[in-house]
This record gives C-alpha cells, sequence and structure tokens, in this order.
C-alpha cells in the first residue's frame, strides 16, 4: 500500500498546500516517497517550488529545516522569518492560486491530458488540479478510485 502525502487542501496557519508540501519532504527523507511524486519534487514550476518562491525560500534550504524537525507551524513560522511573513491578502492570494490550480488557467491543458490519461476525461466534477490529486489519493468525496 501507498503512502499519500495530505490533501492540498490542508492548512497551516491559514495557508493552504503548505502541509502537503512538508509531508512530501518527510516521506522523500524517510525513503518513502513514491515515484509517481518524484518528477516534481521541488521541480522548477511545479507546486513545491511555487509554493517556496512565495515564501522566498529555496525547497533545497526548506529541506534542510525539515529534516532539523519541528512542527508544520514551528517550519512555516521559519519559513516566515529566512523568507517574507505573509499577510491576509498574501494569504488570500496564494490560496485562490492554490484551491484553483488548473481551472481555467495556464495548467489547464495539463489536468486535462491527466485526466484523459486516467481514463476520466468525462469527469465534469474534477475542475482543478487539487481534485484531480485528492481522487488520484482516494480521497475524493463519496468514491474511490478504484470505482
Amino acid at each position: 500500500m501507498r503512502t499519500y502525502p495530505k490533501s492540498p487542501r490542508e492548512m497551516t496557519r491559514g495557508m493552504l498546500y503548505f502541509p502537503r508540501m512538508l509531508d512530501k519532504i518527510r516521506l522523500h527523507l524517510r525513503g518513502e516517497l513514491h515515484e509517481d511524486y518524484r518528477e516534481n519534487f521541488g521541480a522548477l514550476r511545479a507546486a513545491d517550488d511555487v509554493c517556496c518562491n512565495f515564501l522566498r525560500v529555496h525547497h533545497r534550504d526548506l529541506i534542510e529545516r525539515v529534516t532539523q524537525g519541528g512542527t508544520d507551524e514551528e517550519i512555516l513560522e521559519w519559513c516566515f522569518e529566512k523568507g517574507r511573513r505573509l499577510n491576509d491578502g498574501d494569504l488570500f492570494v496564494w490560496n485562490g492560486f492554490a484551491s484553483k490550480l488548473g481551472w481555467r488557467d495556464s495548467v489547464t491543458p495539463r489536468l486535462e491530458q491527466r485526466k484523459k490519461e486516467m481514463g476520466i476525461a468525462d469527469r465534469n466534477d474534477i475542475q482543478c488540479i487539487p481534485d484531480l490529486i485528492d481522487f488520484d489519493e482516494d480521497r475524493f468525496p463519496g468514491e474511490s478510485r478504484q470505482t
């Protein structure tokens, strides 16, 4: 059985996606990050890199910080200290981006391609990358990918 990182919809101190990114780092450090995640792990323009860029920290530095331990909240505070502290407006912008990635934006073609590859191109209820991730990781409301 594969271990999934947290949902992209989970939050740390009001910030979407951050817990998922830390979960992927922790899985990577334990040698448990599934190969499906390795291609985009910290990759330029992938969600982890975009999140780090928004916080103004480098992914490699974040990995180093995670190796030292701490809660998600403590590590986010470290990001605020080393990069930039997000205000309510920043969180509004980030959460809007992170919650709708793939919906009517430059990532839409990638979303549609992935849905086609997964045999779910007809699924109009999967409208953004977070929907696709939660479906793929068996967290989609009311059903399992195996159905």
